[in-house]
């Protein structure tokens, strides 16, 4: 089994979800006490919040890429890059060690494009709709019309990620709030609905739409884990 080095953090509540996710995937896969072999660095996420806010991306990338170093000399033989938002700097990391990295968008790109959809709907961090890093990625490399929610929705949805989800918590107030932007988005034309931020699957999934949901968390765990038993 590979050593993966998986930079976390950003945040907690989100890569407690990776670790579980690894380590059933492998146990379903090898059967009995087999678990995920893992470096993990988990990073002071309020440290690289303040970085994104303040639109520092190319410190809060040498920060990544460095950490990237450092589980290479490890001992790692791939990197996952918990979270969605922060592979706008994947370039960087990708720089930074002869590693592999398993890119959250392309794991997602070839999740639906295997479906066979066209036209998805994102809710994410504002940086991951707004900001060309991911989207596009869906669109050139798979071939994906990406619509987002209204400039008000998106901000909600954005302060929900930040004020609550990394935060570990979940309101019903919040969860009808995200019910009803993914509905708008269908109602759009959206033929499947990608949960493009690691913390959204702590409030809503496959239950909360009428159209097929993609957990890029869940998603991300699973090229990981092939990855590790290939």
């Amino acid at each position: 089994m590979k050593l993966v080095g998986v930079i976390g953090g950003m945040s907690w509540t989100s890569t407690a979800q990776y670790y579980r996710l690894l380590n059933e995937g492998v146990a379903r896969e090898r059967g009995g006490l087999s678990s995920a072999r893992l470096l993990l660095h988990s990073v002071d996420f309020a440290e690289i919040a303040a970085l994104q806010k303040n639109g520092e991306w190319d410190a809060a990338g040498g920060l990544l890429a460095d950490i990237a170093r450092g589980l290479e000399r490890a001992g790692a033989e791939g990197l996952l890059l918990a979270t969605n938002t922060m592979h706008k700097v994947a370039p960087q990391i990708e720089a930074a060690t002869r590693l592999p990295l398993l890119h959250i968008a392309d794991a997602t790109g070839e999740a639906i494009r295997a479906a066979g959809l066209k036209k998805v709907g994102l809710i994410a961090t504002a940086f991951t709709m707004e900001q060309g890093f991911y989207t596009d990625r869906l669109s050139e490399k798979y071939g994906l019309e990406v619509i987002v929610p209204s400039t008000a929705d998106r901000a909600e949805v954005h302060r929900i990620i930040f004020d609550e989800l990394c935060q570990n918590v979940a309101t019903d107030d919040s969860r009808q709030m995200y019910r009803r932007v993914m509905a708008e988005l269908v109602s759009r034309g959206a033929q499947a609905i990608i949960l493009g931020c690691t913390e959204i699957g702590l409030l809503v999934g496959a239950d909360d739409v009428a159209v097929p949901v993609f957990d890029t968390t869940a998603i991300h765990v699973g090229t990981a884990v092939r990855f590790m038993l290939e």
